[in-house]
């Protein structure tokens, strides 16, 4: 088992946001700012390595049938300790972030890697599996709220970019201008990872669910017959 491509998976291939679609709840809903961005990725990278470490270390002590609620209870100490830190030492960071500091506790992307890696892999390949999705995680949402932050509000980490003739693009800061630039970076990293696997000679890492062509309006738009779908289900 590679170090470096467990780490780095989470930059590309596997991403949470980008390639898994994991994780959507706050990424939709904290990014307005690069700071928030910041902040929760922060937040849930240090619940993910200490979550792994944690369960990959008593992995073979969880019985079967009570693992998940033992992932959870695990999880769940270390967001307190992260919501009680932040709101201690970083206020505003945890007003502005608000009930989605809690609900890191039921994080798919946090308990998809207990499940998924930390309780089938020895405590230092998961503690590179924790670090790497959750490096992955955050700079997904600082580009999200980089983006939404400068188009909205004219502004990257608070510091205006532009002079005071810039008209803000209101709909960027509001939750459906989430949605179209979440919408534009898949479509956009789709184009990349099929032109460079073409280069390389490889498939492309876009998983058939994620392809147009599989979307229920896409068929019924085009005219696809149910006897069409029944035969290929």
């Amino acid at each position: 088992m590679s170090v470096w491509k467990e780490f780095n998976k989470g930059f590309w291939s596997e991403n949470p946001i980008f390639r898994l679609v994991l994780g959507l709840c706050p990424t939709l809903a904290v990014t307005t700012t690069a700071e928030n961005g910041i902040g929760m990725g922060l937040a849930s990278t240090f619940v993910l390595v200490c979550s792994n470490t944690v369960i990959a270390s008593i992995r073979k002590f969880i019985p079967k049938k009570i693992r998940i609620p033992a992932f959870i209870v695990t999880i769940a100490t270390f967001v307190t300790i992260v919501d009680l830190v932040m709101n201690g030492y970083f206020h505003a960071l945890h007003k502005s972030l608000g009930l989605f500091i809690p609900l890191i506790v039921v994080n798919c992307i946090i308990l998809g890697r207990a499940e998924a890696f930390a309780s089938k892999n020895p405590v230092a390949i998961s503690i590179v599996d924790g670090l790497g999705m959750g490096i992955g995680f955050t700079l997904s949402l600082v580009l999200l709220g980089a983006i939404r932050e400068l188009l909205g509000n004219g502004t990257i980490f608070g510091a205006v970019l532009f002079g005071d003739s810039y008209l803000p693009l209101l709909l960027m800061i509001l939750p459906p201008g989430a949605f179209i630039v979440l919408g534009m970076i898949l479509g956009l990293m789709n184009q990349a990872e099929i032109k460079l696997a073409e280069r390389t000679g490889r498939t492309p890492l876009i998983r058939k669910e994620h392809d147009c062509a599989s979307c229920a309006i896409h068929r019924s738009w085009w005219g696809l017959g149910k006897g069409q779908e029944t035969a290929e289900q």
